[in-house]
């Protein structure tokens, strides 16, 4: 198993703070980080805990998946390798004819 973790289902209050303090009940956390929206700013709703050991992200997984914050149940998961983006063909600035 690896040690980083996929949290969604996030309030759209819960700072990266917040996140290390709720993961950290299960054990050391190396890293936690909310994905906010480059032009907005805000969460977009999940993030990524990184724990120091594989049982300690087990365990992370086992508490809190399906855990209830302010109404929203949380999904946490063994997060997957990124996946490289397709080129979606949107305008580059560059002469489309």
């Amino acid at each position: 198993m690896a040690n980083k973790l996929y949290v969604g289902n996030l309030p759209y209050t819960v700072k990266d703070g917040d996140l290390n303090q709720l993961f950290a009940q299960a054990g050391a956390v190396a890293s936690a980080v909310i994905i906010n929206d480059k032009a907005t700013g805000r969460s977009k709703g999940f993030g990524f805990v990184e724990m120091t050991t594989d049982e300690e992200a087990q365990k992370a997984i086992d508490m809190l998946n399906g855990q209830e914050i302010e109404g929203r149940k949380l999904t946490v998961n063994e997060a997957r390798p990124m996946q490289p983006r397709e080129d979606r063909g949107g305008f580059r600035g560059g002469n489309r004819f």
